[in-house]
């Protein structure tokens, strides 16, 4: 009986030291194989790059499908992508671009520089009715050889290369398809692209709608296989729905949550929440034309002071959010300039502007002047994070004596019936910019009428000449300078009081592994190395005998 005892512990002794060895001489790395699910809500329509923009789900799909000449890196910096290589003109009108060769279509037949003059010349012709058709006029676009092409621009402008992040159309597949056509066909839902995941298939319910979507990964992707072989996604109609779905483990990972549910996904075993930075701000945009108090320029300066936008950030935001004064973003900070600071949250100062300018506050607390009341609506849309900032601006203005008629709406109804044309007090909204912004399609007054997007109608003629030369300023340092000096205006004119930029909050299970995003300019591109995620380990020795 001792010797045998003898014996059994000392094997176990063995494979422990063997076990310890092999953990201390071996380290984890990627390996293939394994799938990722993931929760959105919405449903996919148009998995296209040219038609995509205005969906989630379609956006999204659309990004790990299709690849364009340049992407976003990690930081949210230009890189190449299709491209191996690009040169600029020293006037910054001409771009030349080569294209990596070898590069397959997911059926299996090459990427030209044909495929590229195809899509950009369908992109610009406006019977195909992209929504990112307005950022390619004034742009030619000619094939110099099989992997070359060269891009002529009417003017310089120094955004250009972002515009080329759009995903590549195959000509072989879209070539015969008619522009009246092109909305409707089925390789919107059965796309063929050059990204690392290929379609598979997707499943329907008895009343049409979409409950998931399959991608498998494709073997010639031009950097290599991805590291998993299955990518799927599953729709909700609701956050409910898809939080509740995360929890009973039908899905890996969600989409997006509101800053509310961090908590209570928090809850939920092996969760990772990533964070990622992303330039979005949300503000309230005062339309001067529909409102005879906003058209005066000290109720818009104290309404900005009323704003307590810390208050909001921390009880409808839960802290995962920065507090704005201006359209820069904190990572644009240098941007700024003076005056950004001062417009921070002063009642007393906001309530002594006016009084001095003779707002008397009236029965009922609401200030008049002339026999015009403080009053007028704030419109917003109908989600649940800027129904609770709406109705917390609408307490901090009443303090301040003015009253505020909220009212909330469908996305739907608001864009088509109230932002359209224009018809609204004021509006709580939000717009999507970059890391290196170009305001001019937000503030310049061209863009105050439909389908411009200057909510607040704002017209200055030194911030519209500013604003331009912007564009065609390549030089980083004067790019700046001049944002200060467009700043400055807003600053002191206040078409809109600037709330908060929103963290993009994407929790995944810890199963997965690899996801490297730190800024990204729009949700999509979380998906920017997704061939590089993992959910399958193996062993390899340390290099160099390191522990």
């Amino acid at each position: 009986m001792i010797f045998f005892v003898l014996v059994l512990v000392s094997f176990i002794a063995l494979i422990f030291w063997i076990g310890y060895a092999y953990f201390s001489f071996t380290e984890p790395i990627a390996n293939f194989g394994g799938s990722y699910k993931e929760g959105m809500v919405g449903q996919p329509l148009y998995v296209n790059p040219l038609l995509s923009q205005t969906s989630e789900a379609d956006i999204s799909l659309a990004q790990i499908i299709y690849s364009g000449l340049l992407r976003y890196d990690k930081n949210g910096n230009i890189a190449n992508e299709l491209a191996s290589g690009y040169e600029i003109a020293e006037d910054h009108k001409s771009y030349v671009f080569h294209l990596k060769e070898g590069v397959k279509w997911h059926d299996g037949q090459e990427l030209t520089a044909d495929d590229v003059v195809f899509t950009i010349n369908i992109l610009q012709d406006p019977a195909y009715k992209s929504p990112v058709r307005q950022n390619w006029q004034g742009v030619i676009v000619e094939k110099i050889d099989q992997h070359t092409i060269k891009f002529v621009l009417e003017n310089p402008y120094f955004g250009f290369l972002e515009n080329l992040t759009i995903g590549i159309l195959p000509k072989h597949i879209w070539e015969n398809i008619a522009p009246e056509k092109f909305s409707l066909a089925e390789y919107n839902m059965r796309p063929i692209g050059s990204g690392p995941y290929q379609f598979s298939d997707y499943q329907k319910d008895s009343k049409g709608n979409v409950l998931s979507y399959n991608l498998v990964y494709f073997s010639d992707y031009f950097e290599g296989p991805a590291y998993i072989s299955k990518i799927s996604f599953n729709f909700y109609l609701d956050e409910e729905s898809l939080l509740n779905a995360y929890k009973k483990k039908e899905i890996n990972g969600i989409s997006s949550v509101s800053p509310s549910e961090v908590k209570d996904v928090g809850f939920v075993k092996s969760t990772i929440i990533h964070e990622f930075n992303m330039p979005r701000y949300f503000a309230v945009f005062f339309n001067q034309s529909k409102s005879v108090a906003l058209a005066n320029d000290e109720v818009r300066q104290a309404l900005d002071y009323a704003t307590n936008r810390q208050e909001i950030v921390d009880s409808v935001l839960f802290g995962k959010a920065n507090v704005l004064s201006s359209p820069f973003l904190p990572q644009m900070a240098e941007s700024q300039g003076e005056g950004a600071g001062e417009h921070t949250f002063d009642l007393e100062k906001g309530k002594k502007i006016l009084d001095e300018n003779g707002w008397e506050v009236k029965d009922g607390g609401i200030r008049e002047k002339d026999g015009n009341k403080l009053e007028f609506n704030l419109l917003t849309t109908d989600w649940p994070e800027l129904v609770q900032t709406a109705e917390i601006l609408a307490k901090q203005w009443e303090v301040l004596g003015a009253k505020v008629d909220v009212q909330v709406l469908t996305i739907s109804d608001l864009q088509q019936n109230y932002i359209r044309p224009r018809e609204y007090d004021a509006l709580l909204f939000g717009q999507a910019t970059s890391f290196d912004p170009d305001l001019y399609s937000f503030w310049h007054s061209s863009k105050k009428s439909d389908p411009g997007l200057n909510l607040s109608k704002f017209d200055n003629e030194e911030a519209d000449k500013l604003l331009s030369e912007v564009r065609e300023e390549f030089d980083r340092e004067k790019r700046i300078e001049k944002n200060r000096q467009f700043n400055k205006i807003l600053l002191q004119e206040v078409p809109a009081v600037f709330l908060y930029s929103r963290v993009y909050i994407y929790p995944v299970g810890n199963q997965v592994r690899g996801i490297d995003a730190v800024d990204i300019s729009s949700s999509q591109y979380r998906f920017f190395d997704i061939n590089k995620w993992y959910v399958k380990t193996k062993r390899i020795f340390k290099q160099n005998g390191n522990k």
